[in-house]
């Protein structure tokens, strides 16, 4: 019921009665043969993909998940998100215990990287959860094909398996769920050696004296943050003049000086006109954006680090007449369908933010409005995460995107340098922002550049997704000393006046 009053609030309806019906009977779901036909099958054993088909099991469809990779979680676990956050905390951990440790009265000597640990640490954390999955579909008679597949009609998706073999499997409902693959720079060749892709990041065999990193995103900040900390000489080459150009202004700035001081260089405003390999090294040539002279910047390792494309390439998606838009992104509606019956889309084949929980979120409410549920994504309060050290999250809107609307607000900050948890574990950089709504206190985005920002951010999800006041949270007793007491005293400051600064 409550789902119901929320998909009113949102302006959706519910499935007939009929689909209702249909949806909620039950079904045998062992491991059939692909020639059977599915109630559900997946395309891409992703985040959305993966969690799309666990759910549509759980509301009893037959359900089957096609990947190519031979190993469930897509790039997220396999060569993304997953590894990259190994290899964040591991790199945190060594620069801890160099610059750190002897200020909290450890003592310790002849600190030493061993980069072939720190790889297969991360390569156990990856296996383990590729496992689990498993472990899940298993669970909840999930049939799993490990192979290529791609549409030969809008209900049936041939697949050319691991093992060599081929088979057709057959859908009522057929979810795109394929994910998206790194974007391509013109002139820049990508072997995975010299030049490589976050993929080849999470995998160099030696630490790289300097490293260039092309593009000034949420992945080539991560990466170059990983490699900077162990040794490398760090040097982020952006077309725009701004890092992270979605974040917030004030934000973005305290961000970047923060990483300058941990000596991450930046040449903003800047563009790559040539590469050249035939030396050890790699040679690239630099010009402003606009134009003008150029420069050369040497470099043992050039990460490419300029976005993300929609991965549709091979899936037949044009034989059977699914629409796409001019940067190749499925066109669904609020129900997740294209335009034609019977195929939908999910993830990063489809608009939206290329974040693997969105991508999760969008599975979920696919297959609950197959099952005559009721189910919403709001893009506008999917939090993000850049998980350096400050770690920096926000969901919600921008100073600057609120101050398009014209909307009277008001701003509420409290730095971490005010909060006694941050002050005694000697970590109290950054700080909380909130924007709300002059007139009716409403949020309407919350920004924190902290140690653990990812993890505070989630209450100002919260806040959002249910329309709450910054005297909302003001008034919620936050537990002392903890670094959410910052978002309490921003809340404050947003309405009123905070206590402790």
């Amino acid at each position: 019921m409550a789902m119901a009053n929320l998909a009113r609030r949102k302006g959706y309806s519910l499935l007939s009665s009929e689909t209702l019906r249909y949806s909620f009977s039950l079904r045998s779901r062992g491991f059939a043969s692909g020639s059977e036909e599915n109630d559900v099958v997946i395309l891409g054993g992703g985040p959305g993909g993966y969690v799309a088909a666990i759910k549509a099991a759980q509301l009893g469809f037959k359900t089957t998940c096609i990947e190519k990779r031979g190993a469930l979680g897509g790039t997220c676990l396999n060569v993304g998100c997953i590894p990259s956050k190994a290899l964040l905390h591991s790199s945190h951990m060594y620069h801890e215990a160099k610059h750190s440790f002897a200020n909290h009265g450890i003592k310790v000597s002849n600190v030493e990287i061993d980069l072939a640990a720190m790889m297969g640490q991360k390569d156990k954390a990856v296996s383990n959860l590729t496992r689990g999955i498993e472990g899940l579909f298993k669970k909840n008679k999930v049939t799993y094909v490990k192979g290529y597949g791609k549409f030969v009609s809008p209900s049936e998706i041939s697949v050319d398996t691991i093992d060599g073999e081929n088979t057709v499997v057959k859908g009522k409902h057929i979810i795109i769920a394929t994910g998206s693959d790194v974007k391509s720079l013109p002139g820049v060749t990508i072997d995975e050696k010299k030049i490589v892709s976050s993929t080849g990041a999470l995998a160099l065999s030696e630490i790289p004296k300097k490293l260039v990193v092309i593009g000034a995103g949420y992945i080539g900040l991560e990466m170059g943050s990983v490699w900077g900390r162990i040794g490398s000489e760090v040097t982020v080459v952006e077309f725009a003049s701004e890092i992270v150009p979605t974040m917030d202004a004030e934000i973005r700035k305290q961000f970047q000086r923060s990483l300058e001081k941990q000596g991450m260089k930046f040449k903003l405003k800047t563009k790559v006109v040539g590469v050249d390999t035939s030396g050890d090294g790699v040679k690239l040539t630099v010009e402003p954006s606009a134009g003008g002279e150029q420069s050369i910047i040497e470099a043992d390792v050039v990460l490419v680090s300029a976005g993300r494309t929609p991965f549709t390439s091979g899936l037949n998606l044009d034989k059977i007449g699914v629409e796409t838009d001019k940067l190749g992104r499925i066109l669904v509606n609020e129900r997740f369908s294209t335009n034609v019956s019977g195929v939908y889309a999910i993830g990063d084949v489809i608009p939206g933010p290329m974040l693997a929980h969105k991508a999760e979120e969008d599975g979920v409410a696919c297959v609950e409005y197959l099952a005559g549920k009721v189910g919403h994504v709001d893009y506008d309060k999917v939090p993000g995460v850049v998980y350096t050290n400050p770690e920096v999250a926000s969901v919600g809107k921008t100073e600057e995107q609120v101050k398009e609307t014209g909307v009277a607000y008001r701003v509420g900050k409290f730095p971490f340098m005010a909060n006694s948890r941050a002050k005694a574990i000697d970590n109290a950089e950054g700080l909380v922002k909130i924007i709300a709504e002059k007139e009716t206190d409403k949020i309407l985005g919350v920004h924190i550049m902290a140690p653990n920002a990812g993890e505070l951010i989630h209450e100002a999800a919260i806040a959002l997704q249910y329309d709450a006041s910054s005297e909302d949270i003001a008034r919620v007793c936050h537990a002392h000393p903890t670094m959410s007491e910052a978002v309490k005293e921003a809340a404050m400051a947003t309405y009123d006046k905070p206590i402790h600064i």
